[in-house]
């Protein structure tokens, strides 16, 4: 399959490291980016072709993965729409661009999946929620999955208006993490640790508890009380977090992210 990547920043690098892993030959891939520098990077890391005319990338390929910034993404696929050619599926990943505004752009007639990765992809360690617009075939559809799983796992949503819920969990999730790391490293600091050892006993505290969330097959509230002895350490430290309301804090933290979400999707689709 013949893959054109229309802008070449963090993750279309991760989709394309993840693809070259998984064997498909660098011929097969093209990036289109107006920036020298980026296009150099990606052509010497990975063997990629490179060009800064997106109608030259995406001549001939079966998929087009639209990774632009989203103030970017009328005119990107404006120019891709007057090749006129609609038997290649589309792919975007651009945070806030509404399927609706993508079929206004490149044509009804062009089958459109939208997609949301996060940032953890860079590693291969990410989570992307998926949804295909009207038209798109379980063909098209399985492609788009085979390019996006190259960074992680994904999962298909039935409702396009999940999507700002998605942002605001699991797009923007990744930074509620790193501050919860954050705020436990100077914490230890301030009980007498050395930086260094804070930040690691925090950081892979986290590792492993995510890992024991996703691999053990229990539930997250079951392996909080397998941690929770009745008036021991880890009960006195959640008696503190329930009384400031932590769960409520957590929501109404992201909530307020979905809120923004469904704005700057208003505002992008404009263009």
């Amino acid at each position: 399959m013949r893959i054109a990547f229309i802008g070449g920043g963090h993750m279309t690098t991760s989709l394309i490291g993840g693809l070259r892993s998984g064997g498909l030959p660098a011929s097969d891939i093209t990036v289109a980016d107006p920036v020298a520098g980026q296009l150099e990077r990606l052509r010497r890391e990975f063997g990629v072709q490179v060009t800064d005319d997106n109608m030259a990338a995406a001549s001939g390929a079966d998929l087009i993965v639209l990774a632009v910034k989203p103030q970017d993404m009328a005119t990107a696929t404006r120019s891709l729409a007057a090749a006129g050619d609609s038997r290649r599926v589309v792919l975007s990943i651009a945070a806030g661009i509404r399927l609706a505004n993508l079929a206004t752009w490149l044509g009804s007639h062009v089958p459109v999946v939208r997609a949301m990765p996060n940032r953890p992809a860079l590693i291969g360690a990410g989570i992307t929620a998926a949804c295909a617009g009207a038209g798109v075939s379980e063909t098209e559809r399985a492609r788009a999955e085979w390019v996006l799983a190259a960074a992680g796992q994904v999962v298909w949503l039935d409702d396009e208006s999940q999507m700002d819920a998605v942002t605001a969990v699991s797009g923007s999730g990744p930074a509620y993490f790193f501050l919860l790391i954050e705020a436990i490293e100077d914490a230890g600091v301030s009980l007498g640790l050395p930086r260094g050892t804070a930040r690691l006993l925090a950081v892979h505290t986290a590792l492993g508890a995510g890992r024991m969330a996703a691999e053990s097959g229990e539930l997250p509230a079951q392996l909080r009380e397998q941690v929770t002895s009745t008036g021991g350490t880890t009960a006195a430290a959640l008696a503190v977090l329930d009384s400031a309301d932590f769960r409520g804090l957590v929501q109404r933290a992201i909530m307020a992210a979905a809120r923004r979400s469904t704005e700057l999707a208003r505002d992008f689709g404009k263009g």
